[in-house]
């Protein structure tokens, strides 16, 4: 019997959010710039929507690249190392934040500056995120995998919520030094912090290539991938959809979205345990679509909030329910190329959002938007079933 087997729940978060703290430092600075961003891009430096979707999409893309080699990298050197790398990519693209808002008078040099220092946050990103999930599955054992994806969720989206509005005001208070000076220190005490807790070993075993691999998971990722467009609409374009009405308050939609997202991640995760990851994404992608058709429709802000909320809420077991059942297909030797393959699918989504999207405005207007990506995510669901009809057909 594992040392894991006989830990109390208690112990076991404990364990968990020992490193998951480190997923909670990368996304708190991917949320700090998010409501900023855009319209820094947009407003001062004078270039276009498109321009500025894709400026954020820039982070996506370097996760996409880099999550799959992430995986890798964690299962043969351990996810501590790739863990503090990815932390030191994240204070870099502070550093590089604060250099690009000092030189705003030269637009296209603080452009520059500024994709540069989103390609530093997406290679941290996927460093720390996939490395932090596999260091929790290695403390706690396989059986706990649904837990560590879980909590990793957790952490990400509270991040998120608790970034967007602090960015905006450390931007009022102190401009963008504010929250990209505090991005850059977070990136030093995370380092600090994990160079201090002991590794874990590797596993052993004949590794498959990377292409069996990718056969095994990526119709769970191309699910995940059309699911997550809602979050990239969201977080992308709404301070610009608020804008565009003359409405207040576009950093708490971001907020609401990520307090439904942790509110059922934390209430129904077990759901996953219960009813199998494939029944859940079912359930969740209804409703995800359900608050992107409310935001599409809405004449209000409290209504964009509201289908803000049932977005983060239908969203947030999307990606432990699928992770689980794409982790299940490979042995242990290979669980971080998979995590990685799997998660770059995430990426993928997000990083098209914002190039897409901005192009979709231009041409049918902001609220176009936000019924595409329901339409994707209706996608995503019809994907789900067929997975699941293929697993009830086998069992």
């Amino acid at each position: 019997m594992s040392d894991t087997a006989v830990l109390s729940n208690s112990q076991l978060n404990k364990r968990i959010l020992s490193v998951i703290i480190f997923t909670f430092f990368c996304y708190l600075s991917v949320g700090l710039p998010l409501a900023v961003l855009p319209g820094f891009v947009k407003n001062q430096l004078g270039f276009s929507s498109f321009i500025a979707g894709l400026i954020i999409s820039i982070q996506y893309f370097a996760t996409l690249l880099s999550r799959p080699q992430s995986g890798r990298l964690a299962d043969r050197l351990g996810p501590k190392r790739v863990v503090m790398l990815g932390l030191l990519c994240c204070g870099m693209s502070g550093v590089l934040t604060i250099v690009a808002a000092l030189l705003s008078h030269w637009p296209w040099l603080s452009l520059a500056l500024l994709a540069i220092g989103r390609l530093f946050l997406g290679v941290g990103e996927s460093f720390s995120s996939t490395g932090s999930t596999l260091w929790g599955m290695n403390i706690v054992g396989p059986l706990q995998t649904a837990r560590v994806i879980s909590w990793n969720g957790v952490a990400t989206y509270l991040a998120m919520a608790v970034g967007a509005p602090l960015g905006v005001l450390l931007n009022s208070q102190f401009g963008m030094s504010g929250f990209a000076g505090l991005i850059a220190l977070m990136g030093v005490v995370g380092y600090l912090m994990a160079s201090r807790k002991p590794a874990v070993s590797v596993s052993v075993g004949e590794r498959i290539p990377f292409h069996r691999v990718f056969s095994r998971v990526w119709l769970y990722g191309l699910a995940l991938g059309f699911g997550t467009i809602g979050f990239g609409v969201i977080a992308t374009f709404i301070t610009l959809y608020f804008a565009s009405r003359d409405w207040q308050g576009a950093a708490y939609a971001l907020t609401l979205f990520s307090l439904g997202f942790v509110l059922v991640r934390l209430g129904f995760g077990r759901f996953i345990t219960r009813f199998g990851g494939l029944r859940v994404s079912l359930f969740s992608f209804l409703l995800e679509c359900l608050g992107l058709l409310i935001i599409w429709q809405a004449d209000s802000a409290w209504l964009v909030g509201a289908g803000a909320f049932l977005t983060g809420s239908g969203f947030s077991l999307v990606f432990p329910a699928l992770g689980v059942e794409a982790v299940k297909r490979v042995e242990r030797q290979d669980q971080g190329s998979a995590l990685g393959t799997y998660s770059a699918f995430l990426d993928l989504g997000l990083g098209l959002t914002g190039p897409v999207a901005g192009l979709f405005i231009g041409h049918w207007g902001m609220q176009s938007v936000y019924l595409a990506a329901a339409m994707m995510v209706l996608g995503a669901l019809l994907i789900t079933l067929r997975l699941y009809t293929q697993q009830r057909l086998t069992t």
